[in-house]
Formats: structure tokens, sequence, C-alpha cells
């Protein structure tokens, strides 16, 4: 009973055994909640998870690593909350589809933007080296495409699509909403939803072919 008792007050706390590489993975994200990705050192994070500074580097060689490893688990809960909303209209029209999954992109970027700074920023990330960030964005790209192309959009469109819900998400994380009139959650989402139901009625709904370019006015009489 001496024995056991010692042994749990000497054991790191902090992670179950088994589970650093999440221990880790959670007090960085701690760390970026309180200081910003500046305050993010595998030390740091060894410290906060209560094991010794060398135990991490088994997992995370380095720092970029580590925020790889945040970048990779936000992608992939952003995959799966903007698939799973577009499972639930999947027998709506498709521009109805792409504003459910534009408004589930900002819903998942405001409840979650200590992962969304992350993911949204590749200075701090090997994006590159991540098979699974690549594959699930390019599963949200290809479901884009497939609305806009069923809807007869331009293709233009998916650039700005992606544009407006990636500028919105990143103004709110950057603290720039509150001047425009969104200072409070519920008003930041009232505003993000006015903006995207804005775009996607002005959504030209017939082939790119026939939207022809302004004519040039001529120079001669």
């Amino acid at each position: 009973m001496l024995a056991l008792a010692m042994a749990r007050k000497t054991a790191p706390r902090g992670y179950h055994h088994g589970n650093l590489r999440e221990a880790l993975i959670k007090a960085s994200i701690e760390l970026v909640e309180e200081g910003g990705p500046d305050a993010v050192s595998i030390r740091e994070a060894a410290r906060r998870a209560g094991v010794s500074p060398g135990a991490p580097f088994r997992h995370f060689p380095n720092r970029t690593v580590l925020m790889t490893a945040i970048a990779e688990q936000a992608t992939h809960r952003l995959h799966e909350a903007i698939f799973e909303a577009d499972d639930k209209a999947k027998t709506e029209p498709p521009l109805d589809r792409l504003r459910v999954m534009g408004r589930a992109y900002l819903r998942w970027a405001l409840d979650h933007p200590t992962h969304f700074a992350i993911v949204s920023n590749r200075n701090l990330i090997d994006y590159d080296s991540s098979e699974s960030m690549k594959r699930e964005n390019g599963e949200l790209q290809a479901l884009m495409s497939q609305l806009l192309e069923e809807a007869g959009a331009p293709a233009a469109a998916k650039l700005t699509a992606r544009a407006l819900v990636y500028g919105l998400a990143r103004m709110h994380i950057d603290g720039h909403l509150p001047q425009w009139g969104g200072a409070s959650p519920r008003q930041a989402r009232s505003m993000m939803d006015a903006a995207l139901d804005l775009f996607v009625a002005g959504l030209v709904s017939q082939p790119e072919s026939s939207v022809r370019p302004a004519r040039r006015p001529r120079s001669g009489p």
C-alpha cells in the first residue's frame, strides 16, 4: 500500500500512460490560448504536461512538428463538422448545400479559434509533409467544387467562396470584426451569415461560357 501511494505521488500529472502525444497537443493549445503561437515550445509543453523536458522528442522532434500535429487535428475536426452538416442537407439544392457548408466552416472557426489560428497560418506548420491535411482539404475543396459546378456558377466562384469564409474567420481570429459591428459572438455569427447569404444569392446560375467580359471602348471614331 505504501509503495502504491508513493508511485501515485511521484507519477507525472497531466496525462495517462500512452496518451503523451495528446497531452502535449492539449498543453500546446493552452499555451497558444494564453500567449499566442510564440508562447509554444516543446519544453514548456512538456512542463505543462508534467513530463521531463526530453520526453516529448520521440513524438515531436521540433516545434514545427508539434504545431503541424495540432493543425492536423484541427483539419480533421473541421472536415468532420462540414461533412456532418452536408450529410443532413443531401436532398437540398446545390446552393443551399453550399450555404450549409459555409456556415459549418464559419461556426467551427468561431467555436475553435485557437485551432483555426494555427491551421490557417502556414508559417507555423509543415503543410506539405502532412498527407492527412492534404487529403482532407482536398475532399473539402472537391465538395465545394461539385456544389458550385452543379449550381452552374462561374469558375472564379470557387476561389471567391474560399476567400470569403476564410477571410471572415480570419477577421474574427485577428480581432477585426468588432469595428464592423461584430462585437459579440452572436453579432459575429449574424454578420458572417449575412455575408455568406449575399454571396450565395449573387452566384450566377448559368455556365461560365455565357458570362462574357465587358467590351473595351473603341479607340477610333
